[in-house]
């Protein structure tokens, strides 16, 4: 039979594991429910969040007097906490015996608290802390939820799960800019109403995340079969298995020590060197494009648009075709994306093409990475596998935010897109190599249990 985790409760009782019906006859689930409500839960909190972020940097800049630059060093300084933060919240969730749903709750929870704190924030060091904590909440929030994701799903089906979560997420991410520019319309006082309902939609969320999640979710192993035992195993009590120990801070830094996560790890991270913010490629597009000032709030809708339509196709096709390779591909998407900006060709057909390779780009890439790690790693780690994995990506592309912004003010834009391109064209050359090797096979039960 399949491993499966069925352990009793801290309370003494045992609570009945979610895990997908693989019984000879019954047609697995495609999406399991649990998937269907964190997609949920995600769709809501970023109405919530995206409505924030919508006004943010004209509150901060128009408002407060901050600086451009002052801003940004603060989004980026944000942003790499939630980088750091997300480490923690994978290992707490797996060292709390798999309680995944606490610690994302707890980083749903921060969020949400974090909305209406903005109506009393009108110094930039109280904005700065408010979006320090709510960069923390979003840190703690996206292992745990990754790896509910993975533990709730068949491991041949992973890939079309997270298309399926990104596509809800991305909605989200769609409805929250509107929503905040009909707040904005439809109120005096705008700013304090966008913030007052975007704090409201979060604290929806948080309870969708409660009613609507299980409390504990555990997945059959990658496909691993167990070997019968006509004898109880030495150390096991009446044939039960022997008690496995919570991992520690130590296990979760030792999963770099397997070959196919260390490899995804760096791979993850040296193509995330190469990857160009959305800002400064929505910025660079419009000038080559000529594109006029009120039309730039359209190109992030335009990128969502497109991932939304393909999340759930390219998931599916990740499953049949292996996630590294569709991962790789996504990249070279990418490539194709920064080539058409700096052609010369231009109008409305080149951005809309480059919108639809960004958005393809996305598609390929964020739910894939997500499903490669979740095939790499023990199932009871899979909280710290997905926080190393996707801590890599985020703080070489911080890294290369920065970088790209240094470069633009010495050479120009364009002469900075052409040297990220042709080093994500090296780069995605030597992922292929490293990654060459990295089928997504089975985990062996020792890995599995370890």
């Amino acid at each position: 039979m399949y491993l499966a985790d069925s352990r009793s409760t801290d309370s003494g009782g045992t609570e009945a594991a979610v895990v997908p019906d693989t019984r000879p006859g019954r047609r697995p689930t495609a999406v399991p429910a649990t998937v269907l409500a964190l997609g949920a839960v995600s769709l809501i909190t970023d109405v919530s969040s995206e409505m924030v972020t919508a006004v943010l940097p004209l509150y901060v800049v128009a408002g407060l007097g901050l600086s451009p630059l002052g801003f940004g060093l603060l989004d980026g300084i944000n942003n790499g906490v939630g980088a750091l933060v997300r480490l923690a919240g994978g290992h707490l969730a797996d060292r709390g015996g798999r309680r995944h749903k606490v610690v994302a709750g707890l980083g749903y929870g921060l969020s949400a608290l974090c909305k209406p704190l903005l109506l009393l924030a009108h110094t930039l060091p109280v904005i700065s802390a408010v979006l320090a904590v709510d960069r923390t909440g979003k840190g703690l929030r996206t292992a745990p939820r990754d790896a509910m994701i993975a533990l709730a799903t068949e491991p041949g089906r992973r890939g079309r799960a997270f298309g399926v979560h990104r596509t809800m997420d991305t909605t989200g991410a769609l409805l929250g800019p509107l929503v905040a520019f009909a707040v904005l319309r439809a109120t005096v006082d705008g700013y304090d109403a966008v913030f007052a309902v975007s704090g409201c939609i979060a604290a929806f969320g948080v309870l969708v995340l409660v009613l609507f999640v299980p409390r504990r979710i555990s997945a059959r192993a990658d496909a691993v079969r167990q070997p019968e035992r006509r004898h109880p195993a030495p150390g096991d009590a009446l044939g039960q298995p022997e008690p496995v120990r919570p991992p520690t801070l130590r296990d979760a830094v030792g999963l770099l020590r397997r070959p196919r996560l260390r490899r995804l790890t760096v791979c993850a991270a040296l193509l995330g060197l190469t990857t160009v913010s959305d800002s400064f490629l929505y910025l660079l597009l419009q000038r080559e494009a000529n594109l006029p000032a009120h039309l730039f709030p359209l190109l992030p809708l335009g990128t969502a648009a497109f991932f939304l339509l393909l999340a759930v196709p390219l998931g599916a096709l990740a499953d049949r075709v292996t996630r590294r390779r569709l991962f790789l591909a996504g990249h070279g998407v990418l490539l194709l994306a920064y080539g058409l900006v700096l052609s010369p060709w231009h109008g409305a057909p080149a951005v809309v093409a480059v919108l639809v390779l960004h958005g393809t780009f996305y598609a390929a890439t964020d739910g894939v990475l997500a499903a490669a790690t979740a095939g790499v790693v023990p199932a009871r780690q899979q909280g710290a596998g997905q926080a190393l994995v996707g801590t890599g990506q985020a703080l070489a592309r911080f890294a290369c935010s920065l970088a790209f912004g240094a470069a633009w003010s010495l050479w120009g834009g364009r002469t900075a897109l052409t040297v990220t391109a042709a080093a994500l064209a090296v780069s995605a050359v030597v992922a292929a190599f490293l990654l060459r090797t990295a089928d997504e096979a089975p985990l062996a039960i020792d890995e599995v249990r370890a």
